[in-house]
């Protein structure tokens, strides 16, 4: 065979068609159940379509793809959080409670808020890192401790389940601009996270694509021993991926905070199974290695047209819960379809 033959004969300097290139996208399938779930409550909801709808969709989304954009990420990885939920309301609380206790700028508390949460994340990535036991485990008893803590602290210095009010405080205002403003264009309003969670997945999809420590956590989810085998830092990078879900909880956190001014210390248990459901049905693989930031925000779109598509449709919202549990297990054997599909054009 003449080195021309074996030079066309390589796969690493074949060219990829547009067909297999899409095909290959993790979140393909996600987008194919978004638009048929887009078009399904167009037909049967007739305030769908509205700007104002779209609107509520869209927050709605937000909220829960602000979350769903790390956890993505640390799925990727190959790890869960099942703290995150309740991480959420944790980094509320302390910027609540620390702001109205020490009588300061709320500015200060949304600052030591941010530490504190930064910290819970590390403590994840460094127990899981040290001990070697399952992320499941570990979060798990992270989730229990930040339950009984919320709960217990918020008791024993406000002496209620909630906090008290800090909308009187100084810095109030700005704070609540940046973390729960209202963007009229339009007409219409539009919440600030949306820029929030837009932002994120820009940040988290450079990330993937454009950097070494993309290539990082694609290769520690895919297989760690062999990824530590040629150098890469698994330890800082699953210690990095679990601040990354941190951060995503202190900014919901206070956004949560500065949109009601008080603080619930039982909420955000159960949430944390909605942040997995959106990264996966956006094409996150369970055991890792494979997906893409703007699959978990998709598939937190999904979950924004579903959770208020049936409020238009003017349906019973107790079966939400059906139709959720239902996309997820379309959303997973359509991207299992797409990636067989596509490991057979290759």
């Amino acid at each position: 065979m003449s080195a021309t033959m074996e030079a066309r004969a390589d796969e690493r300097i074949l060219q990829t068609s547009p067909l297999r290139k899409l095909l290959g996208r993790p979140e393909l399938g996600s987008v194919v159940g978004a638009i048929a779930v887009f078009v399904f409550f167009a037909f049967f909801a007739d305030s769908f379509l509205r700007a104002s709808s779209l609107s509520t969709v869209l927050y709605a989304a937000s909220t829960i793809g602000i979350m769903a954009v790390p956890v993505a990420l640390l799925m990727i990885g190959g790890e869960f959080d099942l703290s995150a939920g309740v991480m959420v309301t944790s980094s509320a609380l302390v910027s609540s409670m620390f702001s109205y206790q020490m009588t300061a700028n709320v500015w200060v508390g949304v600052g030591v808020s941010l530490l504190v949460t930064l910290a819970i994340g590390a403590f994840n990535g460094f127990m899981l890192t040290r001990t070697r036991l399952p992320s499941f485990i570990i979060t798990l008893g992270t989730f229990l401790m930040l339950t009984g803590l919320n709960l217990g602290f918020t008791k024993l210095i406000d002496g209620t389940v909630s906090t008290k009010t800090i909308a009187d405080m100084e810095g109030f205002p700005s704070a609540r601009d940046v973390f729960a403003s209202t963007l009229t264009i339009g007409g219409v309003g539009f919440k600030v996270t949306i820029l929030w969670w837009l932002a994120l997945v820009a940040v988290a999809s450079w990330i993937l694509l454009r950097t070494r420590a993309g290539n990082w956590i694609f290769a520690v989810g895919g297989n760690k021993d062999a990824a530590r085998a040629v150098g890469v830092p698994v330890t800082r990078t699953k210690i990095g991926l679990y601040m990354g879900v941190a951060f995503g909880a202190w900014i919901s956190g206070q956004h949560l905070l500065f949109s009601y001014d008080v603080v619930q210390s039982g909420e955000g248990v159960g949430n944390e199974l909605i942040y997995i459901i959106a990264a996966v049905i956006g094409g996150c693989l369970i055991t890792g290695g494979y997906g893409s930031a703007v699959g978990s925000a998709v598939g937190a779109f999904i979950f924004g047209m579903t959770s208020k598509g049936i409020v238009f449709a003017e349906w019973n919202p107790d079966w939400f819960k059906f139709f959720l549990g239902a996309m997820l297990l379309l959303a997973t054997l359509l991207n299992a379809w797409v990636r067989k599909r596509a490991e057979a054009a290759k």
